[in-house]
């Protein structure tokens, strides 16, 4: 399905994402002077190769993955990637980060693209969101024998929405055993990278469910903080530390999605808690460029990647720029 049909002139982050990945009016005043940026319809076209396999993790039309594998006997190390739009059912699937999969196959790393349940769909939102995307996780134990996966080198990947479930998954470990998104014995994941993608849930709603064209996050969670306080707490990524991993929060310049105050606020926190912690600033970037591997933003989300395979942040970044 593509990620957006509706043609898009670029003033802003918001002029951006009127396409199917966002749904709100343009705010004339915000970053007026920002440079063309990255689009949904960029990412769209953006070459891919067909999946290696398809596979399906549960009987629903979106419990499936992407598996892509490499050549030679492996075992190979794993990226898991998690698609976002706004958690919304039609905004975006799994394909439209599939150039990333191509160029992680490209240098010997193998790739599990998951699509899952979304707002608008039969069992999305709570907990169905959330409970695919641990079943799909979890489904690497099937797949990797027969394809020579190396399950002690799994990192997860995820932009925008699923940057949020991305660092989710890689800390759902530490859901309460009362939660309905609890899983028991996760697949231990060995580093995170979030894609500008929300780190609280409960910080910033109004205007992140502006920018996407609806109650997207209280729908989720089928509440607000104050009425759904342990959905939050579950969910929120902030509210699982320590996780014991490290991670990775890339953002850009002109991201409002995921304001760089609560990307600095995720980070102390997670220090403070003992987790290891690197925020990579793409400047000039948008809410895009980070999901482009044909973009100047990708090589330090790919040494970023490279580094949490091997068990370590990656060094410290000077800002990057176009």
């Amino acid at each position: 399905m593509p990620l957006s049909i509706r043609p898009v002139r670029r003033a802003s982050l918001v002029a951006l994402v009127v396409g199917t990945l966002v749904g709100c009016a343009p705010q004339a005043a915000a970053q007026a002077k920002a440079p063309k940026l990255t689009t949904p319809q960029d990412l769209e076209a953006l070459p891919r190769r067909a999946p290696d396999r398809r596979v399906r993790y549960g009987e629903g039309p979106q419990q499936y993955g992407e598996l892509r594998v490499p050549a030679g006997r492996g075992p190979h190390p794993v990226v898991i990637l998690v698609h976002g739009g706004c958690f919304k059912a039609g905004y975006a699937t799994a394909g439209y980060v599939g150039p990333i999969a191509d160029a992680l196959k490209d240098e010997g790393i193998a790739s599990w693209n998951i699509e899952y349940r979304r707002l608008g769909d039969p069992g999305g939102g709570w907990p169905g969101t959330y409970r695919d995307v641990g079943r799909a996780v979890d489904h690497l134990r099937r797949l990797a024998e027969p394809h020579h996966l190396d399950l002690s080198r799994v990192v997860v990947v995820g932009h925008s929405a699923g940057g949020h479930l991305a660092m989710w998954a890689a800390g759902r470990s530490r859901v309460p055993r009362r939660s309905a998104i609890y899983m028991a014995d996760p697949l231990p994941i060995r580093g995170a990278v979030d894609l500008a993608g929300p780190l609280d849930l409960s910080a910033h709603i109004a205007e992140y469910e502006s920018l996407c064209g609806g109650r997207v996050i209280t729908s989720l969670l089928g509440g607000t903080p104050a009425t759904r306080p342990e959905r939050y707490a579950a969910a929120s990524p902030i509210k699982l530390l320590p996780y014991g991993l490290p991670q990775v929060v890339v953002l850009g310049t002109y991201e409002d999605f995921v304001p760089m105050p609560l990307v600095q606020a995720y980070a102390a926190a997670a220090r403070r808690a003992g987790d290891s912690v690197r925020v990579i600033h793409v400047r000039g970037a948008g809410h895009f460029e980070v999901a482009s591997p044909r973009s100047y933003a990708w090589p330090p989300v790919n040494r970023a990647i490279r580094a949490l395979l091997d068990g370590r942040l990656p060094a410290v970044e000077p800002d990057a720029a176009r």
